[in-house]
């Protein structure tokens, strides 16, 4: 399963990228995540659909003192992976 996400709220500035990147390493997800100039962050996640749900219901979550107000999910195209056989990883900030 492919799966783009779009977390809005109190996101930037509270470690919620270290955060977020931690459980899809450790969930064996591959993927990316970053900051957008918009105050959101955005994540694309692959792997086993089992294991992307539940990281796409982590991400309600945070860290502590990240305050997520809404999640915007859709299908991932492939060609927005990356690299194949990449593990998870902090992207640049567009």
């Amino acid at each position: 399963m492919n799966l783009h996400l779009i977390i809005s709220g109190r996101v930037q500035g509270v470690g919620y990228r270290q955060w977020f990147c931690e459980r899809a390493r450790a969930a064996g997800a591959a993927g990316w995540v970053r900051n957008r100039a918009d105050g959101t962050v955005e994540a694309v996640l692959s792997g086993p659909t089992d294991i992307i749900e539940m990281l796409a219901v982590d991400a309600f979550e945070g860290p502590p003192g990240a305050g997520v107000e809404d999640i915007y999910r859709s299908e991932a195209d492939a060609s927005l992976l990356g690299a194949p056989g990449r593990s998870f990883v902090i992207a640049p900030s567009v």
